[in-house]
């Protein structure tokens, strides 16, 4: 039975994969985003993909007044909750605007959904979460609360949040999803990620490099101790990640309380091993250089992603090379991402 789900950031870079695999299941969505750090575009190509249709609002989750519109006028089951600000760096020099928007735009989307009687929410968290790992794989149920930067505070916050709301008010239903570090496109070519700006994240900016928006490639740092210096980080696949939502929705139907998963491979990878796979997989050569770390970075994280795996039985199945692969297909057919 389908089912019609609201996606807040919906129109960004994992909201759009995930708006179109919940389209590909047959589910209803609406999508609600201020479009600050995405494109409505994004979600014309789902459509063209999917041959099926977006409810789209452009709305922020601190207007509850235009939430409160969109929950009155539709009748929604579930909620995923993508919308937030998502810089690392920035988040270390604007840290009030990261917890304004990010906290509080939380709890103005909770208040709106309990008013309707929503309580069925997949929330977007992060790796950042347990700070600097003392120990690697992560597991759930490793220790958080030092994150080293207030993006990663603001998501520990929601997620202590969502617990205090679920320990209130038990028919709420909660999955709190860790991820580590989306990174591929849909395999159409049609969507993947078009950050504004300078892009935050490796992948991106590898890319651009490749498609020669960019001169060189910045390393932050390469005295970390890691096997080469540079950071190592667990990435996945953005297609992978989108359908570890779908999979936390079933779960949704049948368990009420608060569930947290981690979403990665298990493996991480080097910066360097990133740029060389791209270079091989793409025929493109990646110049980089190597410049100072950023604050709020660490040297190396990656998941144990095996309770996803037994709970939900999701596991990621795109290895580097695809990832890689499919990276590169969306930004050679958009060299310019979705002002093309």
């Amino acid at each position: 039975m389908s089912s019609t789900i609201l996606v807040t950031g919906g129109a960004g870079y994992i909201g759009s994969h995930t708006v179109l695999e919940l389209l590909n299941q047959g589910d209803q969505v609406i999508v609600v985003d201020n479009l600050s750090n995405a494109s409505e575009e994004a979600l014309e190509r789902v459509k063209k993909i999917t041959g099926k249709h977006v409810v789209f609002f452009q709305a922020d989750i601190l207007d509850k007044a235009a939430l409160s519109q969109i929950f009155k006028h539709n009748q929604i089951d579930a909620v995923i909750h993508f919308a937030g600000l998502k810089a690392v760096g920035e988040s270390t020099q604007i840290p009030l605007t990261y917890y304004h928007n990010n906290v509080t735009g939380t709890i103005t989307l909770c208040q709106v959904m309990a008013e309707y009687n929503v309580k069925s929410l997949v929330f977007s968290s992060s790796a950042t979460v347990y700070g600097d790992p003392q120990a690697l794989p992560l597991l759930e149920s490793m220790p958080t609360g030092l994150p080293t930067n207030a993006y990663g505070h603001s998501k520990l916050m929601i997620e202590e949040i969502l617990r205090d709301l679920s320990e209130s008010d038990p028919s709420w239903r909660i999955v709190i999803l860790r991820y580590f570090n989306p990174i591929g496109a849909h395999e159409s070519g049609l969507i993947g990620e078009d950050p504004n700006g300078i892009p935050n994240n490796l992948m991106p900016f590898i890319t651009q490099v490749a498609v020669g928006r960019r001169d060189t490639l910045s390393i932050f740092g390469n005295d970390y101790n890691t096997k080469d210096g540079t950071g190592v980080r667990d990435y996945i696949h953005v297609v992978d990640l989108a359908l570890g939502h779908l999979k936390a929705l079933e779960k949704l139907k049948t368990d009420a309380g608060v569930f947290t998963y981690n979403l990665g491979t298990g493996v991480g990878y080097s910066v360097l091993e990133m740029a060389n796979t791209f270079a091989e997989v793409s025929g493109q050569p990646i110049p980089h250089q190597i410049v100072d770390r950023r604050p709020g970075d660490i040297a190396a994280c990656y998941a144990d992603a095996s309770a996803a795996k037994n709970d939900l039985g999701w596991t990621a199945q795109f290895d580097l090379k695809r990832m890689c692969k499919d990276s590169w297909r969306w930004q050679k057919n958009n060299p310019n991402g979705y002002k093309d």
